[in-house]
């Protein structure tokens, strides 16, 4: 597990449901592609793993990287 913290102003919840959706983001049009966390997910997820989210309001966020463990 990887886990980076903010202390940025929180994600709201009804926006965590959609932040890993291709082309979502929260920018301007024309200012962003939102690709970067549908990519991330979809890269954990084809290796086993996932990613969590925990946002609070005005106390940041919190991603989990979890990738699983495997013995070769």
């Amino acid at each position: 597990m990887v886990s980076v913290r903010d202390n940025g102003p929180g994600i709201p919840k009804d926006v965590i449901d959609k932040i890993f959706q291709p082309f979502f983001t929260t920018k301007p049009t024309g200012q962003g592609t939102g690709l970067g966390l549908s990519l991330s997910y979809d890269i954990l997820k084809a290796h086993g793993g996932r990613i969590e989210v925990q946002s609070q309001p005005n106390e940041g966020t919190i991603f989990t990287l979890v990738l699983p463990l495997t013995n070769k």
